[in-house]
């Protein structure tokens, strides 16, 4: 960390998101070293702030989105943007520390810490209405928890920063935590936040209770898996707590994948977490037109990159008759012309349709359509495997949760099944129902399993090959820190396999 980057982190607490509007900017003249965290306005604004950098962006993309990341490392999506080097040296396998992707996951997530420290340590001494000051402080630890999540996921043993740094700070040049400390803070601050008085549910888009208990039975089974491997136990406590979510009756899945995709249903029903955007502000949702076909002119947007073409062997991966496969409901092959809404365009190839804002194509070339980081079908399957895991074969709450998934889907429902041959069903269930979500090379990671497009089956994940030729190795188990970090704070060791 420099001085230069903590000071961008100061200025972000400082002048943060306004309190009116959870999305609109403040006022920067208002807020001073000298005057912040005394009002309850300040608590809002810095806790604001932290969401964010929820939105990130790489400097110098083209065609992509951080958020593609892990994707890419899953063997299931070409790209026809093939000037993106982010994008390609990650999708075969040839990855280097100069990703800008990379950076940008770092970044974001290091000033949204920043920002949650402050929170923590300042918001207590402000005098305010004690019911918001718990909510707050509830947001703030979840949000660093969920940040410390993917840093410690993505990059192994990261600096563990838990108190405002400045210039004169010992924590500038942090050295890295082990990973079993990270994972010790993360429980920590979840646990901390669950003492809180968040809402159960909050249409808004801040974090909830519900997000909490989530994360925190996602955090315990991926502790129980790699590289931790703290197995049944750990099994056992992510299934109890995503049953807590289960049985709160908050959540439920969307009669229909529209829904997924439909902006009058952000913040609600499936959706436990999201990236906020708005189409009349400044913060539109940048990603619609990555999504489109090459130059195929079926969008009101004037660029169409075509950065995820999903391959047809993953495609056939999925059963007969899933409705996640038919057309324009996960996926889509054919759109009508932008020129000529009579006539349609067949692609060639299948794209993604799950976040395909509809009226941004036909009309706007705007989108305020949000990003999904948590959804309850993710929580169903989670809690299928987990208890499984515990208590060595699937009870008939772990079927319920994984054939609802599989109902909404037209698949039949399972039973009599083995431990094993459940768990790989369940794992199944998660590549299809998702991909494109930023989860698959989690699991990927923490089971050190992968999907063969080929044969249906799971191999191991080092010496796994993907179907063009791509083979995972030890290195691929995380991503490599940012050039820019090593140069700068001399402390830090890159992961193994890096320059």
């Amino acid at each position: 960390m420099n001085t230069k980057y903590v000071l961008f982190m100061i200025m972000t607490a400082l002048t943060g998101l306004g309190c009116s509007d959870f999305l609109e900017e403040s006022n920067k003249s208002n807020f001073t070293p000298e005057n912040y965290f005394r009002t309850a306005e300040h608590a809002q604004s810095v806790v604001n702030a932290i969401y964010a950098d929820f939105r990130m962006s790489a400097s110098g993309d083209y065609g992509g989105n951080p958020y593609f990341m892990t994707d890419f490392l899953t063997g299931t999506a070409n790209t026809k943007v093939g000037q993106n080097v982010h994008i390609n040296k990650i999708r075969t396998a040839s990855n280097d520390s100069d990703n800008e992707y990379s950076r940008s996951w770092w970044n974001a997530s290091y000033r949204a810490i920043a920002n949650a420290n402050f929170a923590i340590e300042k918001i207590p001494a402000i005098d305010m209405d004690n019911t918001a000051k718990s909510r707050y402080l509830g947001e703030a630890r979840f949000l660093r928890a969920y940040h410390y999540f993917n840093l410690v996921r993505l990059f192994g043993r990261v600096p563990l920063v838990l108190t405002p740094v400045d210039a004169s700070s010992p924590e500038l040049y942090p050295e890295q935590a082990s990973i079993e400390d990270v994972y010790s803070q993360i429980v920590a601050d979840l646990t901390e936040a669950e003492k809180t008085e968040l809402r159960w549910d909050d249409e808004s888009g801040r974090a909830t209770m519900g997000a909490v208990k989530s994360l925190l039975g996602t955090v315990y089974l991926t502790m129980a898996g790699f590289p931790l491997e703290k197995g049944r136990e750990y099994h056992a406590l992510s299934a109890a707590k995503l049953k807590e979510v289960i049985d709160h009756n908050t959540y439920r899945l969307f009669d229909s994948y529209a829904d997924l995709h439909s902006e009058a249903m952000d913040n609600r029903g499936e959706h436990m977490l999201m990236v906020q955007y708005q189409s009349s502000t400044s913060i539109e949702n940048g990603m619609q037109y990555l999504f489109l076909p090459y130059n195929l002119d079926i969008s009101y947007y004037s660029t169409e990159t075509g950065t995820i073409v999903v391959l047809d062997e993953f495609i056939a991966t999925h059963e007969t008759g899933d409705r996640r496969i038919a057309e324009k409901e996960f996926y889509f092959t054919n759109y009508t012309s932008n020129s000529n809404r009579e006539e349609t365009v067949e692609f060639g190839n299948y794209y993604v349709y799950k976040f395909f804002d509809e009226e941004a194509h036909l009309y706007t070339a705007k989108s305020g359509l949000n990003y999904p980081l948590m959804r309850y079908a993710d929580i169903l399957l989670q809690y299928a495997e987990a208890q499984n895991e515990a208590d060595g074969s699937p009870s008939a709450d772990a079927y319920a949760c994984i054939n609802r998934i599989r109902t909404r889907a037209g698949l039949t429902e399972l039973g009599g099944l083995s431990q094993d041959a459940f768990r790989k069903a369940v794992w199944k269930e998660r590549w299809h129902e998702l991909s494109f979500e930023n989860k698959i090379w989690f699991d990927m990671a923490r089971t050190r399993k992968a999907l063969n497009l080929t044969t249906g089956e799971f191999d191991n994940y080092v010496g796994h090959t993907f179907t063009y030729g791509s083979t995972l190795g030890e290195r691929e188990l995380l991503f490599p820190i940012p050039t820019s970090e090593m140069k700068n704070n001399k402390k830090l060791t890159q992961n193994a396999g890096y320059n």
